[in-house]
């Protein structure tokens, strides 16, 4: 399932560039995947291509988009509306991709108010409101750390089963509810893991700047396999 919008990122961009058939190899390739793994995940669909001609991609566009429930229109709310919550509401993919915002929340009075990528800014007092009336499906968690359990428990208790969280902060939910947590810094550390170990050569060791390691410790970190 993780893989699949990865493979309909890349058929939406071969669509429109009106490319009509892609060979398993071609798809794999812009996926970043192997074409044995991407041909068993199709097949799932119940898609198998044809021989010699590869998949119809208008078709494969459907069968995924389907896989994922795409076919709808799913109503979301972006809470906290800094500059992180500011770039989402912006963010033109939304739409194009079953996604329609139709809230957007702040705690913070100079905010609120505000007009944003044509919508006003709510004040989070109205939270369970705006999710009852817009009957939103997902809630996008981009306040600081401190309010977003609180925040998260709202969401929650109002309906709502299924949270993206980029607040720096493990969230708590009961069974049934889905949170897909988003934190940049640990991507960015996991980046700064590969650098270090290719930085370190063939013996796995990356040498510490000086002042890096405790007085008396051996001046190097040993990487381990990922």
């Amino acid at each position: 399932m993780a893989r699949l919008p990865v493979y309909l990122r890349a058929l939406t961009a071969l669509q429109d560039r009106g490319v009509a058939t892609v060979s398993s190899e071609e798809l794999a390739a812009a996926a970043g995947v192997n074409s044995a793994k991407l041909r068993k995940d199709l097949s799932h669909l119940g898609s198998y291509g044809t021989r010699g001609v590869g998949y119809e991609v208008e078709y494969l566009v459907y069968q995924i988009s389907r896989e994922l429930g795409l076919t709808q229109d799913w109503v979301v709310a972006i809470i906290g509306v800094g500059n992180l919550g500011r770039a989402l509401a912006g963010y033109g993919g939304f739409a194009s991709r079953g996604f329609r915002v139709a809230g957007l929340l702040d705690a913070d009075d100079s905010i609120v108010g505000q007009e944003i990528s044509g919508m006003t800014v709510q004040h989070i007092d109205r939270l369970e409101d705006i999710i009852a009336d817009h009957g939103v499906s997902i809630a996008v968690i981009a306040t600081p750390a401190g309010p977003a359990q609180g925040v998260c428990d709202r969401v929650v208790a109002a309906g709502v089963t299924s949270v993206l969280n980029f607040a720096p902060v493990v969230l708590s939910v009961p069974d049934g509810v889905d949170v897909r947590k988003v934190d940049l810094s640990i991507e960015l550390q996991i980046l700064a893991f590969h650098e270090q170990r290719k930085a370190g050569g063939p013996d796995g060791l990356a040498p510490l700047a000086a002042g890096d390691a405790p007085p008396g410790a051996t001046h190097y970190v040993e990487t381990v396999e990922a």
